[in-house]
């Protein structure tokens, strides 16, 4: 091969399945494609393929510079986030190194998106239907900041909302009824042109730490209409993960989240037709994605545990 492509991965610590589907695409393409990884911790899966890069944490005044020089060292050409702090670096870091192909949407979109306050009223302004705010018990308190499902607080009384207001600072929270629901995760790609290459709705049917463990892909028209219109309002590019709720005894449809970056269980999409790595790989190179709705129905994914090993005479 006489073209290489050199990528980066933002805390893609346990991300071997896509680094090694990137890798054959590249490999289809006539790239030999290499992986850095941007981490705290060296010994993380994703070394069995990826160059670990120890940096720093994402909130660090010198994290910017840090990683332009990463970029420049490395001869980096592409940079992928995979943990939700990261997705607003690369939005900013696409600004600071236009050479760089960076698949993200606009920073003020990734802002906006990662306050799930501000996130909640926006799609109440485009109307999006969100869970309501009031209304019957079990509530959910979810970190306005929060990803992954760390914090979160299930209110089942009014006296455990009084008490969540005593020790938390509300506003900090955003509330909503705790929905009867089946959870839906969409896998979708939108080209630097901001059309829509790809969605693909999988059901989750098991969620540990807030990534699916075991999800299948179904044909949901309410929840990919629901998309269509999101993501015609145009703030939006490259890949990306919508999150819905189906309320069971109703039918009605809900958005929960929007992450702007390939989500942890993009693999079932990818195995469904929807081929996330190549999209990627031929933005890069220019050349055109076309857009596709025949991904096949009722693929299963589940997952098994993979262990990986560091020995002390490792070089």
């Amino acid at each position: 091969m006489g073209e290489s492509l050199n990528i980066l991965f933002l805390g893609g610590a346990k991300r071997v399945s896509m680094a090694e589907k990137l890798v054959e695409a590249g490999k289809a393409m006539g790239l030999e494609v290499q992986l850095y990884s941007y981490e705290l911790d060296p010994y993380v899966p994703i070394a069995s393929l990826a160059t670990v890069i120890i940096g720093l944490k994402w909130n660090d005044p010198g994290l910017m510079d840090d990683l332009k020089n990463r970029i420049s060292q490395y001869h980096i050409g592409m940079v992928l986030p995979f943990v939700d702090p990261a997705i607003r670096v690369a939005a900013l870091l696409s600004g600071l190194t236009p050479q760089v192909f960076i698949p993200v949407s606009p920073k003020t979109t990734c802002d906006l998106m990662y306050d799930k306050i501000q996130a909640d009223h926006w799609f109440t302004a485009q109307g999006i239907a969100v869970p309501p705010h009031e209304g019957s018990y079990p509530r959910i308190a979810k970190p306005r900041f929060g990803s992954a499902s760390q914090g979160i607080i299930i209110l089942h009384h009014e006296a455990d909302l009084a008490t969540f207001r005593r020790e938390h600072a509300s506003e900090e929270y955003l509330i909503q009824q705790y929905l009867k629901a089946d959870e839906y995760s969409v896998d979708g790609y939108v080209d630097p042109d901001g059309r829509i290459i790809a969605l693909v709705p999988r059901k989750r049917l098991e969620v540990h730490g807030g990534e699916a463990t075991k999800s299948i892909t179904v044909r949901e028209p309410a929840v990919l209409r629901l998309c269509g219109n999101i993501l015609q309002t145009g703030i939006f590019r490259g890949p990306l993960t919508l999150q819905f709720l189906k309320e069971q005894d109703t039918g009605k449809v809900f958005i929960m989240e929007i992450n702007p970056r390939l989500g942890g269980g993009v693999l079932t999409s990818m195995a469904a037709g929807a081929d996330m790595a190549a999209y990627l790989v031929n933005d890069f190179l220019h050349r055109p994605n076309e857009p596709m709705d025949n991904w096949k129905e009722q693929v299963i994914m589940t997952r098994a545990f993979r262990e990986f090993y560091f020995y002390a005479d490792n070089h």
